[in-house]
């Protein structure tokens, strides 16, 4: 695992080069990374600062914004209720809200096998309270957010078991407070690397706060700026201690690129 720099200063003279680059890609993690965690995921919201950052940055000459998540598509445009113009990912990069990106839809086997997997991790959630199933395009989550230790560990050993017996080719997924099961194996990393070659970006930026966003942080090239916000082992070059710390860096690299 490389070393992770946490000098604000070392942070701060990488976004001064990226900011110069040609043509910059800004591709951002939502919950847990623009906006705090919340027992309701649907009551969350970006932080006001980071927010006005990201809408300086698309209106910014040859950037792109796009927020690249593990929420479905739907329920990450409402609850960020980003404008039009701004590219979105979902499902960790299985559904896409990119002008010139065709989208991949399912397969009626893919759809097949989400149902079955459905079906039967309802039945596994049933059994414990306060847990919660959500289901998603490509498959679902399960949420152990408030959920005692005991059972939350109880719940994803159970789920996992039964997925993995209902669908022997699952990919199966750990985060904060969720196990996620998907029938299409694609990752946070693989829509980085499509939206650089859509858009011919020269250099990306990229912030996330979770395990999946390690698959982002591992594409990350020579000039790109990787930033993990909060603890835990990464791949990502710089971290920051959490959502609002990353407002500073996201208004740091917004007066950058718009002054170029």
């Amino acid at each position: 695992m490389p070393e992770t720099v946490t000098d604000p200063s070392a942070l701060s003279s990488a976004l001064e080069t990226l900011a110069a680059a040609p043509r910059l890609l800004v591709a951002l993690d939502f919950d847990g990374t623009l906006a705090p965690f919340a027992d309701d995921p649907a009551q969350v919201g970006a932080l006001p600062g980071s927010w006005a950052a990201v809408l300086t940055l698309q209106r910014a000459r040859d950037t792109e914004v796009v927020l690249v998540s593990g929420r479905p598509l739907d329920g990450l445009a409402r609850v960020t209720q980003a404008p039009d113009g701004m590219a979105l990912v979902g499902s960790h990069g299985v559904e896409w809200r990119v002008d010139g990106h065709d989208e991949d839809a399912l397969t009626d086997d893919e759809s097949a096998r989400v149902q079955r997997l459905g079906a039967a991790l309802d039945e596994v959630v049933s059994r414990y309270p306060g847990v919660r199933i959500e289901h998603k395009p490509a498959g679902l989550g399960i949420h152990t957010r408030g959920v005692d230790a005991e059972t939350a560990a109880a719940a994803d050993a159970e789920a996992s078991r039964v997925a993995h017996e209902v669908d022997d080719a699952v990919l199966e997924r750990g985060g904060k407070d969720i196990l996620e099961f998907a029938v299409r194996h694609v990752t946070k990393g693989d829509a980085i690397d499509r939206l650089r070659e859509l858009r011919g970006a020269d250099a990306v930026f990229f912030a996330g706060d979770d395990v999946t966003d390690e698959d982002g942080f591992r594409v990350l090239r020579e000039g790109d700026v990787g930033v993990k916000v909060g603890q835990g082992d990464t791949l990502a070059g710089y971290r920051v201690t959490d959502p609002a710390a990353l407002t500073e860096v996201l208004k740091q690299l917004a007066r950058a690129r718009a002054t170029r």
